[in-house]
């Protein structure tokens, strides 16, 4: 048995399932997920997919069952910055700057220790845009500013709702590589996708969502 094997787990959950309207959404939930672990979100279009994964941010009520942070009931202001959310709708300020909306991202969360706002967008590939009104980005473009926060924010656990999306050849890439690098550093991810993923790090985890 490997020291991994007996960590407490980062995230736990315990029969979770979210209710709308009084129908259950998805059956109820049971997994684990370990510091350095990828887990992958599977199901049919509808499963509830999104769904688990905003559950998981905080941007929706828990209706059954338990969720617990690094051992202890899941409190949203004890794991405050530590869960970061990245779904379709990308969280930027049109009106703004990739620059910019980095700045009030650290603002409210700080920095990961050796990222500056500069190197991150110059990695994931925006150098030269930095200043320029997200508004007046490609969609491509967008994605990888939304992205350059993984590489800027100290979060322990990347929740990505379709990640690949609006990404070229060298975007899927690049998301995979942030990844391996992300779980390698001991965080831990938890990712829809329909089959854009290449990991490195051993098998996935697979969590399986059913009606």
């Amino acid at each position: 048995m490997t020291a991994a094997s007996t960590a407490v787990p980062l995230l736990e959950a315990r029969a979770l399932s979210f209710h709308r309207q009084d129908e259950p959404v998805f059956a109820p939930l049971d997994f684990q997920l370990r510091a350095g672990e990828l887990a992958l979100v599977e199901g049919d279009n509808g499963s509830g997919k999104t769904t688990l994964l905003r559950m998981l941010a905080g941007l929706l009520h828990t209706s059954a069952g338990e969720l617990r942070w690094r051992g202890e009931p899941l409190q949203r202001e004890r794991c405050a910055g530590e869960i970061l959310f990245l779904g379709h709708q990308l969280g930027l300020k049109a009106d703004l700057s990739p620059r910019e909306n980095l700045r009030i991202a650290v603002g409210l969360h700080g920095a990961r220790e050796g990222a500056s706002v500069t190197t991150v967008l110059a990695r994931i590939g925006l150098r030269g845009y930095e200043d320029e009104p997200v508004r007046r980005l490609s969609a491509g473009q967008k994605k990888r500013a939304a992205l350059a926060r993984l590489l800027l924010l100290p979060a322990s656990l990347w929740l990505l709702d379709e990640p690949y999306a609006n990404l070229d050849r060298i975007g899927i890439a690049l998301v995979n590589d942030l990844l391996e690098s992300h779980t390698d550093a001991g965080g831990a991810a938890m990712v829809t996708s329909h089959g854009a993923v290449s990991f490195h790090g051993g098998e996935p985890r697979r969590i399986r969502m059913h009606d």
